[in-house]
């Protein structure tokens, strides 16, 4: 158990306070499919998700303004010696970042069709409200992405919303802002993926505003759970995408008869849990070069955003 209250629970992070400007972000080893929660982690998938994210923060989006203050369970320690002896429950899975006022929306982008995305045009021919040209097939790349915005559902489904529809949320201006940044991050990831023979698909963003009044990118970028990487080698449109994330899940419970996608879950048989897990051990090596065992994660310097 983290010894700090908490203060959130999601589907897979924990949030915890420390103090009046910082929290303690964890990334368990929990998974869930059609939004339950399975009963059996993923082993090591809360350190591909923290892992990734600071290697992307580090490198190719090191200039933008973030919350991360550390993942080095060196200087966390250090901060936080309440999480002396406690190390297995938190090491390479805690991030220490700045506070902020998240904002309502989730900055989604899109540069290909796919899953929301596809169900919306094959019903309307439209994305996020505004009219795609016809004759599009499942999978085809979209030039250029676009930014397509969602509400941020604490239960359930995030639902898509049209650009008006998030300027009337957070402000016209504040729009602007996030869909110039999120398709700025969005090019950036999709060029460092593709150097590695992935195709980012598409992603979604979570920004929030800090004390100072700073707009920062927060909680998880670029991972194999906000976005979806395809291998180059497999893509082939007109069809869904093998995925490089917890696939192997989705994939056998959709193939159950009798689970009606309620709580609870039927249980996940271990050649299911180690596909999963290969599959998330296997982006981090495909993007970072590097294995997950024995990675030495960057240092921040204390700060958030450089």
């Amino acid at each position: 158990m983290i010894p700090l209250p908490l203060l959130f629970r999601g589907k897979v992070r924990d949030v915890y306070e420390v103090s009046g400007d910082l929290l303690l972000l964890l990334a368990s080893d929990r998974v869930s499919a059609f939004d339950v929660v399975m009963k059996e982690p993923v082993p090591g998938k809360g350190r591909v998700l923290t892992q990734i994210t600071a290697w992307w923060l580090d490198t190719h989006l090191s200039r933008l303004p973030h919350h991360l203050v550390s993942v080095r369970p060196d200087e966390i320690r250090r901060r936080l010696p309440a999480l002396e002896g406690c190390d297995r429950c938190w090491e390479g899975r805690a991030t220490l970042v700045r506070r902020t006022r998240p904002l309502p929306v989730e900055c989604v982008v899109r540069g290909y069709l796919s899953g929301s995305a596809w169900k919306e045009y094959r019903e309307s021919g439209t994305l996020a409200g505004e009219s795609l040209p016809a004759g599009l097939v499942e999978s085809d790349a979209l030039v250029p992405a676009i930014f397509s915005p969602a509400t941020k559902a604490t239960d359930g489904h995030d639902e898509n919303i049209t650009f008006p529809q998030m300027a009337g949320i957070v402000g016209a201006e504040l729009a602007e802002r996030l869909r110039e940044r999120s398709l700025d991050i969005y090019e950036r990831g999709r060029a460092a993926a593709a150097a590695r023979g992935i195709i980012l698909a598409d992603t979604k963003f979570e920004f929030g505003i800090a004390e100072d009044g700073e707009l920062l990118l927060i909680d998880e970028v670029l991972t194999p759970d906000s976005s979806r990487f395809w291998p180059r080698e497999h893509y082939r449109a007109g069809r869904a995408q093998p995925s490089l994330d917890k696939q192997p899940v989705r994939d056998y419970l959709d193939g159950l008869e009798g689970w009606d996608k309620q709580v609870p879950p039927p249980p996940l048989p271990a050649r299911v849990v180690d596909a999963a897990a290969e599959r998330y051990r296997e982006v981090f090596r495909r993007l970072t070069g590097s294995e997950l065992d024995g990675y030495a994660p960057p240092s921040f310097g204390g700060g958030g955003s450089r």
